[in-house]
């Protein structure tokens, strides 16, 4: 019967936790990582700990360290965006500036026609 009521108490805060963490801004690729993490953790390691007797604990200890790993695989992936967007801005200026070397070059060729 304990076990039973630990292993509700920890889902009925996963849950808070979840919602609470949807409410305001977007999350980022980070924090929706140390969040889903942590989720899976909490519930993976309650499983573990009920079967030993200790879903809370296990829970604790399992969305603690799914959460640390969560949060790496999370940074890994915003700093692997963040480099992306750098690149396509590159990318964008770089082409604006061939377009209007064409465009110069263009006028120039036509200025040599005239004369």
């Amino acid at each position: 019967m304990l076990n039973k009521r630990s292993l509700i108490v920890t889902a009925t805060f996963i849950t808070a936790l979840v919602f609470a963490g949807c409410s305001g801004q977007p999350l980022s690729t980070r924090e929706e990582g140390t969040l889903g993490g942590a989720g899976l953790g909490a519930g993976g390691g309650a499983l573990i700990g009920a079967a030993v007797g200790h879903p809370a604990l296990g829970a604790l200890i399992g969305g603690g360290l799914g959460g640390v790993g969560g949060y790496a695989v999370g940074n890994s992936m915003q700093n692997n965006e963040t480099a992306n967007q750098q690149t396509q801005q590159q990318v964008q200026q770089q082409q604006q500036e061939i377009e209007q070397q064409r465009e110069q070059i263009e006028q120039l060729r036509q200025q040599g026609e005239t004369e």
